[in-house]
């Protein structure tokens, strides 16, 4: 019995000890409405990047078809020196904005995830590099869609 309360206590602790260092601050950059945007040209409106040039050097992994739009893998990666963050948009979803990610200075810019896509679409990786924005797209065909519908 001992054992289960010293690890429920450390399980407690550690957990406390996070939430402590998650200040305000840490979600500074979080804009709740750019993640509710209800169509592409919103979505594109909040992250700023109405006006992205289009960009090779953005590079985006997906496959043409979809068996599955429950779970469809993305990767992402930029070539571009400088970017400090790639956000990822489903211009079909119902939501388009799926994810943005921020980089220090240094880091990789590379990112994968999986995300929903409802029917077939094209999917965006925004790039912010200074003070441009850089673009790309690849269409995706769903055949069974993951949004709801």
């Amino acid at each position: 019995m001992k054992r289960r309360a010293f690890i429920k206590g450390t399980v407690v602790a550690g957990l406390a000890s996070g939430a402590v260092s998650l200040t305000p601050s840490a979600f500074a950059e979080w804009a709740k409405e750019n993640f509710e945007a209800k169509d592409l040209d919103s979505a594109l409106e909040g992250i700023k990047a109405k006006n992205a040039e289009q960009s090779d050097k953005v590079k985006i992994k997906a496959p043409e078809i979809a068996e599955n739009g429950m779970v469809v893998p993305i990767t992402v990666t930029s070539e571009i020196e400088g970017t400090t963050k790639i956000s990822v948009v489903i211009s079909e979803n119902p939501t388009p904005l799926v994810a943005v990610y921020t980089f220090g200075e240094g880091a990789v810019p590379a990112v994968k995830n999986r995300v929903k896509m409802g029917k077939s679409s094209d999917v965006i990786a925004i790039v912010n590099a200074g003070d441009k924005i850089y673009t790309n797209k690849v269409t995706v065909k769903v055949t069974k869609g993951g949004c709801g519908g």
